[in-house]
């Protein structure tokens, strides 16, 4: 039978781009060793200037695995990263993996109770965190031994030194990337004082445990995803087949999304070693960084979110800056406004398309064609060796008839292995025959191309009626004067929920609340026009910028 007959997406695919991609045969320290082998003089890390190389990068590894092993990481540990961008955080996840043992990543910026949740709930004894934050970790959970990263010890010579003058804005700045940590062990003092781990120290499996995910943050009480070294490798390996132009050994990789997140975590810290880039580290997205070190070093490849290319092409056009190194771009996470692909590709002549994933699956099962087959406003169709369904949300047994809305169901090699001790969890979104419940509902063409409707726990149900999230954010936005919205269900006594929308207004839009509802009625039924409109200053996001429409829902119950 004809492969596009079952897969129709497949003739979509830019040329060269296969069907499906070989299984994994080694473990993500074997992506490392084979980079190092190939591209071992290139840079493999910048860090603000300072360079490391994939022969130093791999020595470095081998290193901090001593080092590690020394205070008592052994095969299955989890070990907590708790790290900004930096060539530590490299070099500790790599070192983590050495060992057989399980990386679990957490946001530097979380607060001591959301860490405090999430060491307990995976155990860790060992913990590599940036030395601002050791006293949030430190005794929290099972943790025994903190290791203190010093971000300025991976600085150039000469900004280490000029942190050192006796200045108001230098210390400020000194004081934004570091702090004391007593009670710790120093990471460079561990890793410079330990020879390279024995070569017969027992290496992963592909198939082992890697890293623990944390996911579920809007929807309830966050879980640790469990990911395998397969799962990992194979998605940068469905990454480095989606983008046939790409040239291995020859790329630049600008990491602006935060590695302890999987979107960027598998783009930068797995995709970016298996093609041999060189990646250029950011503790957090910064222009006036980010301009500079285009200057200095100008990049390939960007994944990054909306926000990010529509601050980035904008203030280097007013500035002058040239972007047209930027060959190709992946953006994902939120909804990518067409208007922002057109100014972005005016401004690089490169090509920036969207695409979708989750923890779950590695992060990325489906991405729009890097070719004119694209079409913006979808996430595009399904990855080499992904298959995808569409299902009927309350009996995911029943296919949906093509074109009408139904849950996301998706099955590859890129699908975790389940939730961290939590079976019934698990048992909720894997189905058998391996298919995953995503939880999203979208629609698919007669071509594959899938677009996303919205999340199913975020529906809104008014008057008996479905309400889709998106579909009202997406009317506000038309307004004039609206900068940004969200819109959520918010209970009401009677039962079911009122619509309410929370918007931020551009300043001296002479726009108010009965204004913007009357403007949406233009464009949506009436039972989806928002009972009411909040004007905000600000809107709660995520790590990397997506508004989180569960905690505005509670803030607008608190206020209530």
């Amino acid at each position: 039978m004809d492969a596009t007959a079952e897969r129709p997406w497949i003739r979509s695919y830019a040329p060269g781009v296969p069907a499906t991609v070989a299984a994994p045969d080694g473990s993500l320290v074997d992506l490392l060793a084979g980079a190092a082998r190939r591209y071992g003089d290139r840079v493999a890390l910048d860090f603000f200037g300072a360079t490391t190389t994939y022969t130093d990068l791999a020595d470095q590894v081998a290193r901090a695995a001593e080092a590690l092993r020394r205070l008592g990481v052994a095969r299955g540990d989890r070990v907590a990263l708790v790290l900004p961008n930096c060539p530590q955080h490299v070099v500790a996840f790599y070192a983590v993996l050495r060992l057989g043992a399980v990386v679990v990543e957490h946001n530097p910026l979380y607060t001591a109770q959301e860490l405090a949740q999430q060491l307990t709930d995976h155990g860790a004894e060992v913990a590599v965190v940036w030395d601002k934050v050791a006293p949030l970790v430190a005794g929290r959970g099972a943790v025994r031994t903190v290791v203190a990263v010093d971000l300025t010890a991976a600085l150039p010579r000469l900004k280490r030194w000029a942190l050192r003058l006796p200045l108001p804005k230098v210390r400020a700045a000194r004081a934004a990337m570091t702090a004391p940590a007593p009670g710790t062990h120093a990471w460079s003092a561990l890793v410079a004082g330990a020879p390279p781990l024995a070569t017969d120290h027992p290496a992963p499996a592909v198939g082992d445990v890697a890293l623990l995910q944390y996911t579920g943050g809007t929807t309830g009480v966050p879980k640790g995803a469990v990911l395998t070294h397969r799962n990992l490798r194979a998605n940068a390996a469905q990454g480095r087949a989606w983008v046939p132009g790409l040239r291995d050994g020859a790329e630049t990789v600008y990491a602006v999304l935060p590695l302890f997140h999987a979107y960027g975590l598998t783009l930068c810290l797995t995709f970016a070693v298996s093609i041999g880039a060189t990646l250029v580290l950011f503790p957090r997205f910064d222009l006036d960084q980010v301009l500079d070190a285009v200057r200095r070093r100008p990049p390939t490849f960007l994944p990054a979110v909306p926000p990010i290319y529509a601050r980035l092409a904008l203030a280097a056009r007013e500035r002058g800056v040239d972007l047209t190194s930027i060959r190709y771009a992946i953006s994902g996470a939120m909804t990518l406004p067409p208007a922002t692909v057109d100014l972005w590709e005016s401004v690089t002549g490169g090509l920036l398309v969207e695409g979708y994933g989750m923890t779950e699956t590695s992060p990325i099962t489906l991405g729009n064609p890097v070719a004119p087959t694209r079409r913006p406003g979808t996430v595009g169709v399904p990855f080499p060796s992904t298959d995808v369904r569409i299902v009927d949300p309350a009996d995911p047994t029943r296919d949906r008839p093509p074109g009408q809305p139904g849950e996301l169901l998706i099955r590859g090699p890129q699908v975790f292995a389940g939730y961290w001790n939590r079976p019934e969890e698990t048992a909720k979104v894997l189905l058998p025959g391996g298919w995953l419940r995503t939880g999203d509902i979208v629609t698919m063409d007669a071509d594959g191309f899938v677009t996303v409707v919205d999340r199913i726990k975020e529906l809104i149900i008014t008057g008996g009626f479905n309400v889709y999230p998106s579909e009202v954010e997406e009317a506000l936005r038309r307004v004039a004067g609206v900068r940004e919205a969200c819109a959520v269900g918010v209970p009401v006594a009677a039962g079911g929920e009122d619509v309410v929308a929370v918007v931020i207004l551009d300043p001296g839009a002479g726009t108010d609340p009965e204004s913007v509802r009357s403007a949406c009625r233009q464009h949506l039924a009436g039972y989806k026009v928002p009972r009411r409109v909040v004007v905000a200053d600000e809107l709660p996001r995520s790590q990397i910028g997506k508004i989180l429409r569960r905690e505005v829902r509670d803030r607008l119950l608190a206020d209530d």
